[in-house]
């Protein structure tokens, strides 16, 4: 396999998982905020799942870099911008969850849609 077939390879896995990390994360937001109001849906599984849709940004994001870095490609400088934000958003929203334990549907809920938000923009910016 040669350098070129790999980094086509990458870049078709970068371009599918954008999608990936984007649902992962309305969904994973949309739940947060449901579990806020509705005591049946918190259950242990909801943070499992914020916590894979969050990996999913850390790995799009690797991708991302292995593009830029190891195979030269040029993009758009906010679409880079808007992934390193995504994981900062991250950061906060676990800096935070000790702080807003009362409001932790709530900030998860908002974060993941954010997040998402910051996802669906990068995408747009990457053209």
């Amino acid at each position: 396999m040669t350098s070129a077939d790999v980094t086509s390879a990458v870049q078709g896995v970068h371009e599918w998982f954008a999608w990936v990390t984007v649902i992962a994360n309305g969904i994973a937001g949309t739940w947060c905020l449901a579990a806020h109001w509705v005591r049946q849906v918190r259950v242990r599984a909801l943070w499992w799942f914020v916590v894979a849709a969050e990996v999913t940004i850390f790995i799009q994001v690797a991708l991302g870099v292995y593009l830029l870095a190891v195979a030269g490609q040029a993009v758009g400088e906010f679409h880079v911008f808007y992934g390193f934000v995504a994981i900062v958003a991250v950061a906060v929203l676990y800096g935070y969850r000790q702080q807003l334990v009362a409001w932790q549907y709530l900030l998860y809920g908002f974060g993941g849609l954010f997040v998402m938000g910051l996802l669906i923009r990068s995408m747009t910016l990457n053209r």
